[in-house]
């Protein structure tokens, strides 16, 4: 049996400012019921914005892990997404009062600090990993992250950081377990950047608060009015920011992973290479169980009959938020005599049909007691992304965006294996059902 996912037992907060935008603001942390992952909320707009932490949320930055949602971001998660993962917790809700987390020291210190003060509790359900199943590389230029299977039940990192034997860097390795102790080895290193990259965000009007001593700023002769926590704390700090990234993943990983001067954009390549593994591995497992929903009961719900229904069940529903369902796509269906008939290849506007159709089923539980029905309004950023074939298994997922009175939105997606078949934003317009 896996261990058992981890929340807090009592909300804490942090505050200070943003190391990149000087923003004063606060972090609370609060409990959150399992399943749940970890999620940022922004408070500070007038509207409650969330933001699970996962990389499909990712939004491109220099330098850092930013998450977005829509126009709204919260940057610089990785420090705290690395404690997360340091201390084993998977379910936690993070408000935050401002556009970025609080930079602190630097480090992961603070957050570990105010996250074990808040007391760690364990929670009735297995936490989940990914097993690396076999080798995947990424790389960028000379910066490289290979990824493989674990000898046993293992989570290992190691990290080569070569910037030459010239400067105050130079080359430093270092090896972290999941076994090891986080809060003392990895957890206190700081971010570090080097004095000519300093000033140049400086001019940039980014990080204008810090003074060399409250991060790690090096020249020719090392640290600027500070010193080493570690003589090898750059390493170290490379490695706790890995950390922070890989738990985008969304769960634990079985494997080892190894770096060559690699960063964010370069951890965020992994995770999602990584991802399509761990859907595949999911979609392996889910088209094996039960069924919550069969086609009859489908059909009780959903107003399309033969050859429009494009269930043929429901494997997984998480309340209103999120359902799974498959469409096993036979030789048999009815538009393969004419599309194409050498090269049978299933319409895209099929694909979306079925998403939309699960779609449906998800939101008939918010809509069960209110006399509504999803009536398709319209589709946003739909992208046909593999050929889907007579004998291949479609598994359907759809996930809440948001329901208001009148309209429901729902991200969706279709996949083959660990591949990626079609994804869609589907709105749907909610009018009275006069049935």
């Amino acid at each position: 049996m896996n261990p058992s996912q981890k929340t807090i037992l009592h909300e804490v907060s942090v505050s200070g400012r943003g190391l990149f935008t000087s923003e004063e603001v606060t972090a609370t942390f609060r409990p959150a019921p399992p399943g749940h992952g970890v999620v940022f909320v922004r408070t500070d707009l007038g509207r409650a914005v969330r933001i699970p932490a996962l990389v499909s949320n990712i939004t491109k930055r220099a330098r850092r892990s930013s998450l977005r949602n829509g126009a709204d971001s919260i940057e610089t998660i990785e420090h705290c997404m690395s404690a997360l993962h340091g201390l084993g917790i998977d379910n936690i809700i993070v408000e935050v009062s401002g556009g970025e987390m609080p930079g602190l020291d630097g480090s992961a210190i603070l957050y570990v600090k105010a996250l074990q003060e808040a007391g760690l509790v364990e929670q009735p359900a297995e936490k989940q990993f990914l097993r690396i199943s076999e080798p995947i590389e990424v790389r960028d230029g000379t910066s490289t992250l290979i990824a493989a299977p674990p000898d046993g039940d293992e989570f290992q990192i190691l990290y080569n950081l070569d910037y030459g034997m010239q400067g105050p860097i130079g080359r430093q390795l270092f090896s972290f377990s999941m076994g090891d102790d986080y809060t003392s080895i990895l957890a206190p290193a700081r971010t570090f950047v080097l004095k000519q990259e300093a000033e140049a965000l400086r001019q940039r009007g980014l990080g204008l608060h810090l003074k060399p001593a409250d991060v790690l700023v090096l020249d020719s002769n090392g640290p600027i009015d500070t010193e080493w926590r570690f003589a090898d704390e750059c390493v170290r700090h490379k490695v706790l920011d890995l950390l922070g990234d890989l738990y985008l993943l969304g769960c634990g990983i079985r494997g080892k992973v190894i770096a060559y001067r690699s960063g964010h954009a370069l951890n965020h390549m992994l995770v999602r290479r990584l991802l399509s593994m761990l859907d595949a591995q999911r979609n392996k497992a889910l088209s094996l169980l039960d069924p919550v929903m069969d086609v009859r009961a489908i059909a009780k719900v959903l107003p399309h009959r033969y050859p429009m229904l494009l269930v043929d069940r429901v494997i997984e529903i998480d309340a209103d938020r999120r359902a799974v369902g498959i469409k096993n796509v036979s030789i048999n269906e009815q538009f393969f005599q004419g599309h194409y008939p050498g090269t049978p290849v299933m319409p895209g506007v099929l694909i979306v049909e079925a998403m939309a159709q699960l779609s449906g089923l998800l939101l008939s539980r918010k809509l069960e007691h209110t006399g509504k029905l999803a009536l398709l309004l319209s589709m946003d950023k739909v992208k046909l992304r593999r050929p889907v074939v007579p004998g291949d298994q479609l598994v359907l997922e759809a996930q809440t965006i948001r329901v208001k009175a009148r309209t429901g939105h729902v991200r969706c997606r279709a996949m083959v294996g660990d591949q990626l078949a079609a994804e869609a934003i589907i709105k749907f317009m909610l009018v009275d059902d006069e049935a």
